[in-house]
């Protein structure tokens, strides 16, 4: 098994950084199930880290960091029964160009295809779509190693004890080594996005989220145009994304960096900033493959917070939020992107028994955050708020107790399956256990 030791390890936003006593990267099942029992006996702490594109402490540990990315690639495809079975350090990029070589794809993507499979339904990653879950929602089947080093198969039919726990646990019941996800013959999208006046956008907001398989929007801070994409299974046939590609990665990344960097540069540029941006999105209609049409390359570091909240609040409180950066005369740039989820019963997903919107601020890297961050944070808890799991939060025990109705018995679970709270680290305790 590769190991590295002394190796300073920091996540994508550069906003957690640690140096692990060793990094383990195994490449079997087996592997893991023996550096496991040899970190009982040695008394020491393990996370696993996948892409690293959480922004809080999830990982951070100074005993032993697992990454799987060795442990990775598509083990079974079974078309009768509409699944595919893949290991634990898949990336999500590299499951969709399997997925889709055999004419599947899973049903629905987020922004960002670089995490791991395993990290995807740990944090609770989701696309938008009210018709959608999160991705945990696609799960048949996880195969996890346990505290002990028992290779435990969970799922509706075994072990169903643990599933709803399993299916969202920021690493905390076991390591998981083999997920088995529900997949659909591979849609053709027909991608539109366009720029819409705010008071005609809310007219329309309920008709954009009923009305579209997939359906997100970007508020603009001091800007009355709203950016809307929307995409909808059609007939046609895929074109080549050469060009959109190339033009996202100069427009959302290159360009988008420099004016990033003007407003890191001249925080009060960032208004007008905010009002070019949006002025400058042009309207787009391509048809694609899903997994060449949901994820866009994110070169830009940011912090980000994001939350979750009943979807009937979506209108009061992206007006609210408008309302609060423009008094507050917060200097901020990055637009704030807005989605759907439909409900679920996973216990630790932020969708839990609630058709939900999910709405994300971004700073980027180099500027004040704290104060915007507390501020929308604020309103977010106002209107019933669940932080998303891998973006920055400040809620604690007590708040997080709160929100989740069967966090006492996803604690007792837990409790159960790693007694030595081997997979614990110091921001988990806080936050859960206090």
């Amino acid at each position: 098994m590769k190991t590295a030791q002394g190796k300073r390890w920091r996540n994508w936003s550069k906003t957690c950084e640690c140096t692990p006593e060793k990094i383990l990267y195994p490449s079997s099942i087996e592997e893991v199930v023996s550096f496991v029992k040899e970190a009982v006996k040695q008394k020491k702490k393990i996370r696993v880290v996948g892409a690293g594109h959480s922004f809080t402490d999830l990982v951070k540990t100074d005993n032993w960091l697992v990454s799987l990315d060795l442990l990775s690639g598509i083990e079974q495809l079974d078309e009768a029964a509409s699944t595919v079975t893949v290991l634990g350090g898949t990336r999500l990029f590299q499951l969709g160009e399997g997925l889709g070589q055999e004419g599947y794809s899973q049903e629905n993507l987020g922004d960002i295809n670089v995490q791991s499979i395993a990290g995807a339904i740990s944090t609770g990653t989701h696309g938008t779509g009210l018709e959608f879950g999160n991705i945990p929602t696609q799960v048949v089947e996880l195969v996890i190693v346990t505290a002990s080093g028992e290779v435990l198969t969970v799922s509706e039919e075994q072990n169903p004890q643990y599933f709803k726990a399993c299916l969202l646990s920021l690493g905390v019941l076991g390591i998981i080594v083999k997920v088995t996800l529900k997949i659909i013959r591979t849609p053709i999208y027909e991608y539109r996005s366009e720029k819409i006046e705010y008071p005609l956008f809310v007219q329309q907001l309920e008709y954009f989220i009923n009305e579209n398989r997939h359906f997100e929007f970007y508020l603009f801070p001091y800007s009355d145009l709203v950016q809307v994409k929307t995409m909808n299974i059609t007939t046609h046939k895929p074109q080549r994304l050469l060009f959109h590609n190339l033009k996202n990665l100069i427009l959302e990344n290159y360009l988008f960096f420099v004016l990033s960097e003007v407003c890191r540069l001249f925080p009060k540029s960032s208004p007008t900033i905010s009002r070019l941006s949006a002025m400058a999105v042009g309207t787009t209609t391509i048809t694609a493959k899903s997994h060449e049409i949901f994820a866009t390359p994110r070169l830009v570091k940011f912090r980000e917070i994001e939350y979750c909240i009943p979807l009937h609040y979506f209108k009061s409180a992206i007006q609210e939020i408008r309302e609060c950066i423009e008094l507050k005369k917060h200097k901020v740039h990055f637009p704030i992107e807005c989605r759907t989820v439909k409900a679920d019963d996973i216990w630790f997903s932020p969708s839990y028994q609630r058709d939900s919107a999910y709405i994300a601020f971004h700073m980027y890297k180099g500027m004040p955050y704290e104060e915007y961050f507390r501020e929308v944070e604020a309103i977010m808890q106002k209107y019933g708020g669940r932080p998303h799991w891998g973006k920055m939060h400040s809620l604690g025990k007590k708040e997080l107790h709160a929100c989740y109705p069967k966090l006492p018995d996803f604690l007792a679970i837990r409790h159960e399956l790693d007694p030595q709270e081997i997979f614990l680290n110091d921001y988990i305790k806080k936050i859960l256990i206090g």
